[in-house]
């Protein structure tokens, strides 16, 4: 993990309670007789949502979780896309069935801390899967939105104009370096605005999709502006350093040449003289 940065819990996400878990404590208490027929209808409905929302909807509808877009289910069951995830997450096929929804780890005798090591896994390999997924067609095309909308922000380079960004990590091992956000416009990198998305882990997102993102949708490719800042101080260009020392350099380089050629062309004083 980069000094001066920390991810928000172990695998760099806010725990929370999915949808499923959350219950309005008023729901086991008998409704006032007076309640109305209205209420009781719309907390029916209430309910129903929560039982119909995903974990996957839950997850990717949390705050500071912008950057990301719900997976297929389809690629998650295809256990070809999930090569190798099985030696980097803890608690493997406990989280894959929670994130599928598939909640028979329950009912297995797990403590109340081995069930929240289970949800954190299931975030750590949900990331992971995220990031294999954002580089397919499909996946592709739902971050294509994203970026159309400007859900992963603007670059903070003057220069570049409000240029939209794309999410990027520096390595693809997950805890080695947080998320970061690419522009196509001067191809650097940069901390995110919102402090929930610098501390995702930038293994989510990966190296290669924004720069197979940007090959994809070539047409969205901007020009590299020409435009560069340059310090003066009262109206006068800054002369640096390096172009002093460069500058020295060659000047201190032609002295020999110069005494080099002047001993060519003197003439030693013959013994018979």
């Amino acid at each position: 993990v980069e000094s001066g940065l920390t991810f928000v819990s172990e695998f760099g996400m806010h725990r929370a309670a999915p949808a499923w878990e959350r219950s309005d404590s008023r729901g086991s208490q008998a409704q006032p007789a007076a309640a109305s027929e209205g209420s009781e209808e719309e907390s029916d409905l209430s309910q129903s949502d929560a039982e119909d929302t995903t974990w996957v909807s839950w997850f990717c509808s949390l705050k500071g979780n912008e950057f990301f877009v719900e997976v297929d289910e389809e690629f998650i069951q295809d256990d070809f896309n999930l090569t190798g995830l099985s030696a980097q997450v803890p608690y493997y096929e406990y989280a894959l069935d929670t994130i599928l929804d598939v909640e028979t780890h329950r009912d297995t005798g797990l403590s109340e801390e081995q069930q929240d090591s289970v949800e954190a896994a299931a975030e750590l390999l949900y990331g992971l899967i995220h990031a294999r997924y954002i580089i397919t067609p499909r996946g592709m095309s739902g971050m294509l939105d994203k970026f159309k909308n400007i859900h992963f922000g603007r670059c903070p380079r003057v220069f570049c104009q409000g240029q939209p960004v794309l999410p990027v990590g520096q390595s693809d091992i997950p805890r080695t370096h947080t998320c970061k956000t690419f522009c196509p416009k001067c191809s650097d990198i940069y901390y995110p605005r919102s402090s929930r998305h610098a501390n995702i882990d930038g293994a989510y997102f990966g190296t290669t999709f924004c720069h197979l993102f940007m090959q994809t949708y070539w047409d969205l490719a901007p020009t590299t502006p020409k435009d560069k800042y340059v310090p003066r101080i009262f109206g006068f260009k800054i002369f640096k350093k390096q172009e002093a020392e460069s500058c020295s350099c060659a000047s201190s380089a032609t002295i020999p040449q110069v005494d080099r050629i002047a001993s060519a062309t003197h003439t030693p004083n013959s013994p018979n003289g």
